[in-house]
């Protein structure tokens, strides 16, 4: 079955232009034109990602990221927040709402759909099912559930962030680049500009705090994880 995307987009141009473009690449389509429809079908269709602009009406793409996020059936569905505002990406991906990844309008349909398919890929690679349970330190991480504790405490994460500390932890002392974060996380080129990197590393570090293991940046080449 085609997997499916809902656009929430109230310009009625963009919303058409993006459901074309998705359509044309395979994908099934729901379109809804404010934040008050978006959380409907969210519940009702449970798309396999959401595309979310941040300026809508009724119900702010803000906040409707942060109840998908905080509903346990959807927060584990991709979200990609578009915004004409640069100025508002540090808030997309910032510590309140967990997106997984951003577009500036007007941005290149080819891009989108190239963010769009990488999304999916990896949430369907996430889903598959390990037998394992990871413990470095004080985190303990169940493959199973997705579960992470750190001493004893359950911390929640985003997929995006779990597949993070996965690496990570499968990499410890070794460094990461950006580049090579953006292959193995999102599956990205190089070619491909974003900040979604560094504010997901942020963001994992963060949430990692209580923990004496760390996420350390390399300056000039990227990041590593280290185990105490």
């Amino acid at each position: 079955m085609p997997k499916h995307v809902l656009v929430v987009e109230d310009e009625p141009d963009t919303a058409e232009l993006i459901e074309l473009h998705l359509k044309n690449d395979g994908y099934r389509v729901t379109v809804a034109g404010d934040g008050d429809q978006a959380l409907k079908k969210v519940h009702k269709h449970m798309p396999d990602l959401v595309i979310l602009d941040l300026m809508i009406p009724e119900i702010t793409g803000v906040e409707v990221c942060k109840f998908i996020r905080k509903d346990p059936a959807t927060q584990s569905i991709p979200i990609i927040m578009c915004t004409a505002k640069t100025g508002e990406i540090d808030k997309i991906l910032g510590l309140e709402l967990g997106a997984d990844d951003y577009v500036t309008k007007p941005f290149s349909p080819r891009e989108l759909l190239l963010r769009v398919k990488n999304l999916i890929k990896r949430s369907d690679s996430s889903n598959v099912k390990a037998d394992e349970r990871l413990v470095i330190g004080e985190i303990v991480i169940d493959k199973n559930t997705h579960e992470v504790k750190v001493d004893g405490q359950t911390i929640d994460l985003t997929a995006t962030e779990y597949k993070l500390l996965i690496l990570f932890t499968e990499k410890i002392g070794r460094v990461l680049s950006r580049e090579v974060l953006l292959r193995d996380i999102w599956g990205y080129k190089n070619d491909i500009e974003t900040r979604t990197v560094d504010m997901h590393v942020q963001r994992l570090r963060n949430k990692l705090l209580s923990s004496e293991n760390s996420i350390v940046t390399v300056r000039g080449f990227g990041y590593k994880f280290i185990a105490e």
